[in-house]
């Protein structure tokens, strides 16, 4: 498709920044970021993982720019209490080849690498998306704004993540559904370590802490003033009549209800080996939320000249560690149908059909991890390495490994 036309980003994170890149340098007359937040998105500081063959595509591609801090993984150690030893009993090990990053420096990073004539405009919070019918300039969809003012675009991409407003207008009635747990997130300065008096714990590894009725990961992570920890604890929060997560919802640093926290302090005590417990401690109040875990699948990901990205069309449990890579990769497939498409009605089914059957592969498996590492855990202190590769590979039913699919299918 030649250039031209303008194109509204609805979002401006990670997926947001990636699309509007994507769509500047396709080409576009004109690309907005609608943002509806005022503050920094840089303050985030929760980690996340990249596989690193998704990190070298996506790099080729231009997606991920150079020059972002990561801090390099290898193994990931899984440990079980064991009631002998402080650190727990390690019964398996397993590749692991990511590499982690902090949320905000990658974000950061991003926004830095977005073409200089993207408009990226903050305190822009978007009501609806109305998607019409007709051609030519009667099929530009309109976004109104919640100041009430309305504009018209060419296209308009919903990077506006798993609350999306947008997401109304291409599936009506789709909506996040309450996987039935939750998780607890933390991170801290990794120099508070050197209280813990013990070194049991490897720099280049991920180690899954278990326990019946749940799991959680912990792992190092760049950070802008030094190397953090970060962990994520998966569990059924403790029952209170007060909690409701049937709406998507989130408990933000330094917000967690007395339940949650009294919650996660007794689950620490109780279920892990003692060195791990006293390690997710060090996290302090403010720097500990919660998030419920929600999934979503919509039968398509886009509508007329509306189409979704990232968590805005699926929502994958964070077992799969893909967030990241699949919202940069829903960006590397736009811009690639851009590039063959004959017009924007082309774009758009192009890129639906290139990105609703992976979204909706990496539901599937992350529901699988789900269950395999909360809903229905095994007997983690009978497993061993053997026991542990079995469960794995029937976990991953013939996925190659998590982390996301490779984008190399002869399309891009």
């Amino acid at each position: 498709m030649r250039g031209g036309g303008t194109v509204a980003v609805v979002g401006g994170s990670i997926a947001g920044c990636a699309f509007a890149a994507a769509a500047a340098r396709a080409g576009a007359d004109r690309v907005v970021v609608l943002e509806r937040t005022r503050g920094q998105l840089a303050d985030r500081s929760v980690g996340l993982c990249i596989h690193d063959d998704r990190a070298a595509e996506l790099t080729a591609a231009g997606a991920l720019p150079g020059g972002i801090a990561a801090h390099r993984l290898t193994r990931r150690r899984w440990v079980v209490r064991d009631g002998a030893t402080a650190a727990g009993k390690l019964f398996w090990e397993q590749p692991f080849p990511f590499h982690s990053y902090h949320w905000g420096l990658l974000w950061r990073g991003l926004r830095e690498a977005t073409p200089a004539s993207v408009v990226y405009r903050q305190g822009a919070a978007v009501a609806g998306v109305t998607v019409p019918s007709g051609t030519g300039d009667e099929a530009r969809p309109e976004v109104t704004l919640t100041d009430g003012t309305a504009e018209r675009h060419d296209l308009v991409i919903g990077a506006d993540g798993y609350r999306s407003v947008v997401r109304e207008a291409v599936s009506t009635g789709s909506r996040p559904r309450y996987a039935g747990y939750v998780c607890w997130r933390g991170n801290f300065d990794a120099r508070l370590l050197d209280g813990l008096g013990e070194d049991v714990w490897p720099s280049d590894a991920v180690t899954t802490v278990c326990f019946p009725g749940g799991s959680c990961v912990v792992y190092r992570i760049p950070g802008p003033a030094g190397t953090r920890v970060n962990w994520v604890l998966y569990a059924v929060p403790p029952q209170d009549g007060a909690l409701r997560f049937d709406d998507p919802t989130s408990f933000p640093p330094g917000h967690l209800t007395p339940g949650l926290a009294e919650g996660l302090a007794e689950l620490l005590d109780r279920a892990f080996p003692p060195y791990w417990g006293r390690l997710l401690a060090l996290t302090a109040p403010e720097d500990t939320f919660v998030q419920p875990i929600y999934d979503l699948e919509v039968p398509r990901t886009a509508a007329g000249r509306v189409l979704l990205a990232g968590d805005a069309a699926t929502v994958v449990r964070p077992h799969n560690t893909s967030g990241v890579a699949k919202a940069l990769q829903d960006a590397t497939a736009f811009g690639a149908a851009w590039r063959s498409a004959a017009s924007w009605d082309d774009l758009v089914a192009e890129y639906g059909a290139a990105r609703g059957p992976a979204g909706r592969e990496l539901v599937a498996l992350a529901r699988r991890l789900g269950r395999a590492q909360v809903e229905e855990t095994p007997d983690w202190t009978a497993m061993d390495p053997g026991r542990a590769e079995v469960w794995w590979q029937e976990v991953l039913a013939g996925a190659a490994d998590i982390g996301g699919q490779s984008l190399t299918g002869g399309r891009l």
